[in-house]
């Protein structure tokens, strides 16, 4: 708990801090929000096991030709979410998160991959399993949902790690879709933070393993530990990149920095990973914003 909190208080601070920074930078956040959208895409698709590399996620949306053979249905999946990501950035603001807006969000990811199960939930005799885990029977996906979002709106005392970990493992453990779960609950995650005045996180391919065993210890014991330290982590390392391109840092990467201040490069990758420095993850690569004063 004591290290949750301690997070937390971080992240207000680099709310603060962010506030602060973003004054007359609209282009710049609105640059920012851009190129991050085909990260946000490579990263989600790969957590569900599509082929797409980063550099091939980014083409597609680019509509620049590929070296090789993509499936169509992997296409889509690029091209659709990468709209759902750009659409929410706005739409959060404007728009209470409702059962519609969700079924509205599954409707644009799932369109020209599976157009009859696209924009709603199972009916009565889809069921479906992840791993060991058989979904609740689909005549309680509804009142499960609905429940989902009172105690989310129910517990705005609590802070934003807990309660994001808590409603995704709970939408994820509802799997109230025949298809496309784990991403609409990514973008769900996201709607929510940029709607209560946080920025978009990014829970990132290498973490898979991590987050899988986040939905087994919910499973297992109702715990929502594993899920909280990944929500932290993500979030801190949103504010991490933002806050070093708004405070108008100059920007190396980790090695670079390990070099010129002579300090250990091992080190500094297990603080990234950990957090505990102000470094970010941007295309694969661990960066970090030395203040010019410092340059």
């Amino acid at each position: 708990m004591a290290k949750i909190l301690h997070v937390f208080n971080t992240l207000n601070n680099f709310r603060e801090r962010y506030y602060t920074a973003s004054v007359g930078k609209q282009s710049l956040l609105k640059l920012l929000s851009e190129t991050e959208v085909a990260e946000q895409v490579y990263n989600s698709n790969a957590i569900e096991n599509s082929t797409l590399t980063l550099e091939e996620t980014e083409k597609i949306l680019l509509q620049i030709h590929l070296d090789r053979y993509i499936t169509e249905r992997e296409i889509f999946e690029a091209k659709n979410l990468a709209r759902v990501v750009s659409y929410i950035d706005t739409r959060a603001k404007e728009q209470e998160l409702t059962l519609e807006v969700i079924l509205l969000l599954h409707k644009m990811l799932i369109a020209n991959i599976r157009d009859d199960i696209a924009g709603r939930f199972r009916k009565d005799g889809e069921w479906v399993r992840v791993a060991n885990h058989i979904a609740p029977d689909p005549k309680e996906v509804l009142e499960r949902l609905e429940k989902m979002l009172a105690g989310y709106n129910a517990n705005s005392h609590e802070n934003i790690i807990k309660r994001i970990a808590l409603l995704h493992l709970t939408f994820e453990h509802i799997h109230p879709f025949v298809d496309g779960n784990g991403r609409i609950g990514r973008v769900i995650n996201n709607y929510l933070l940029i709607r209560e005045g946080f920025v978009p996180m990014n829970i990132k391919f290498i973490d898979r393993k991590m987050y899988y065993e986040a939905f087994k210890e919910f499973g297992e014991k109702g715990a929502t530990k594993i899920m909280e330290e990944i929500v932290g982590k993500a979030l801190t390392n949103s504010y991490h990149k933002r806050l070093a391109y708004l405070e108008g840092a100059h920007i190396m990467t980790l090695a670079e920095y390990a070099k010129k201040y002579k300090v250990s490069h091992s080190n500094l990758i297990n603080k990234a990973n950990r957090q505990t420095i102000e470094a970010f993850l941007e295309k694969g690569v661990w960066k970090i914003g030395v203040s010019q004063n410092k340059k």
